[in-house]
């Protein structure tokens, strides 16, 4: 392996732990304010994929939002996709351009998993 797929793998490795760790730090700010949050957001977010089919984790954010599932800062969400995520209850299917990331790659695109 050469220097530059080293450094990319580090790079990539701190990136994913420091936004791990924002999205912690802002799911116990979440439930500080709403001790209900993550099962709130989690009940919704399942049940709108179930109903729209395959669809955006920001669009199912948004659709959360809208419904008042309304955390100080949505990388609240990101333990919920998470969690779904490792309980299977949903999938990840294909990438999309993200909206609120100026259009950059990245966005997930979920359905349902086949957990309960």
């Amino acid at each position: 392996m050469n220097q530059l797929a080293l450094t990319y793998q580090a790079r990539a490795r701190t990136a994913r732990k420091l936004g791990s760790d924002a999205g912690e730090r802002c799911i116990v700010k979440a439930a500080a304010n709403d001790p209900d949050f993550r099962n709130k957001a989690l009940t919704f977010i399942v049940a709108y994929v179930r109903q729209e089919g395959e669809v955006t984790g920001e669009s199912a954010t948004l659709a959360a939002v809208l419904a008042g599932i309304k955390p100080h800062d949505q990388r609240a969400f990101g333990p919920v996709y998470q969690e779904a995520l490792k309980r299977n209850l949903l999938r990840v299917v294909g990438m999309a351009k993200r909206v609120r990331g100026h259009g950059s790659a990245g966005g997930k695109v979920y359905a349902i998993g086949s957990g309960k």
